[in-house]
């Protein structure tokens, strides 16, 4: 699929940039919006729609074909296929006269703080996400973050542990298909995500929502206990060390009892070390031949994927002792998608326990990593603790 790399920086709210729009290039989708929105006016007084803030970092839902000119000069050939980059301007009118039932839940202003396919993304990519949304935190109700699902899970978790104690809804969302596509999931999962942030007024009650999430294919996750496990289907994105917290049909089914408590403080953190590799453990694997010297080659964390609750061969704890002298950070994880870590049960976990690996409650392996990288910035961030719900296990026989 042709992404976008690159970044276009622009800060413009709907009203701003429609009221620069020449009437001579009206639609009659604008105008139907723009009726629309001064009849609730007149009926209503003042407008008690949430202001939320749509940030826009790129992926597929962004990406444009048949709604947007494409001239062949702008074209640019890449491995792949070929790319162009993505106007701020033209999404902005896209996203709102393509979906202008938006308007109906909240006073929406839409900002392309970036245009990057999600797997060029990195650390400075989410310090520059997370910044924006502290800066913005006490002007908005609730955030949506339009992002390529790539990487979604790994933008989520850093996001939830960056801004510990935020205290609105953050909620990540994308799309399998461009919004230009007839059959594009992208309309939907805008329209569920703004439903989601705004729970209070459009699900007809107080919901007590206020936490990092991903919002696809009709279900409300926890984003740092979400996965993506699916390149084609719409339901992307799975949890399957956590319920979800909402499924999005007919109506919205919240699950109360699963929503994250209020953080006692907000407590944001802008540093994270990006040194950090996963370690899967297989049958047979020669430790030194594949990785070798880590820490002398500038990697500073790991994250040792073991077997069933933390096993794996005893040839391997030399070599962890050997790097964690040489001050390799070493969280030891699990090949499993949920259960319980007990390493200690194995000599081999003992032995990485021994020479000061860490291990813990199951975490995805995205928040994992995003995890330690903020750890070896900030060392007070213990990685065995769980600050915004990332972590902890869960009775399956008292869940939706």
């Amino acid at each position: 699929m042709p992404f976008a790399p690159g970044a276009i920086p622009r800060s413009e709210s709907y009203d701003a940039f429609v009221a620069s729009v020449p009437d001579s290039r009206a639609s009659p989708v604008k105008s139907l919006a723009r009726a629309r929105d001064a009849s609730a006016s007149a009926t209503t007084g003042d407008d008690e729609r949430p202001r939320v803030m749509l940030l826009h970092c790129g992926g597929t839902l962004g990406m444009g074909v048949e709604s947007f000119e494409l001239r062949e000069a702008d074209v640019v050939p890449r491995a792949g296929g070929k790319y162009r980059p993505l106007g701020a301007s033209k999404y902005l009118l896209d996203v709102q006269e393509v979906i202008p039932e938006l308007r109906d839940f909240a006073r929406l202003d839409v900002e392309v703080l970036m245009n990057k396919d999600s797997s060029e993304m990195d650390g400075k990519d989410w310090v520059t996400l997370a910044r924006a949304l502290h800066e913005r935190r006490e002007e908005y109700s609730a955030f949506v973050v339009a992002h390529g699902t790539d990487t979604m899970a790994y933008a989520a978790s850093a996001l939830s542990l960056m801004l510990v104690g935020f205290g609105k809804p953050i909620v990540l969302t994308g799309s399998q298909l461009p919004l230009s596509f007839a059959r594009s999931d992208a309309r939907q999962n805008l329209i569920d995500a703004l439903t989601c942030c705004c729970a209070s007024r459009s699900c007809g009650g107080t919901v007590d929502f206020a936490e990092v999430a991903i919002c696809f294919g009709g279900k409300l996750l926890r984003g740092n206990r979400a996965s993506k496990t699916s390149a084609t289907v719409y339901a992307a994105f799975s949890s399957p060390s956590y319920p979800a917290l909402a499924r999005l049909g007919v109506g919205v089914d919240w699950n109360h009892a699963r929503l994250l408590r209020p953080a006692p403080e907000y407590a944001p953190q802008f540093e994270l070390n990006s040194n950090v590799i996963r370690v899967p453990v297989i049958p047979g694997l020669d430790i030194e031949k594949a990785y070798g010297d880590l820490y002398g080659r500038g990697v500073r964390g790991i994250i040792l994927e073991a077997f069933g609750v933390g096993n794996f061969p005893q040839s391997l704890v030399p070599w962890l002792t050997s790097q964690a002298s040489r001050g390799l950070q070493i969280y030891l994880s699990t090949q499993c998608q949920s259960g319980e870590l007990r390493p200690e049960l194995y000599a081999a976990g003992l032995g990485a326990l021994a020479v000061g690996a860490k291990s813990g409650p199951v975490m995805t392996s995205e928040c994992a990593v995003v995890k330690m990288m903020l750890h070896i910035a900030n060392p007070e961030l213990e990685l065995h603790v769980s600050y915004s719900g990332e972590a902890g296990d869960v009775d399956f026989c008292d869940i939706k």
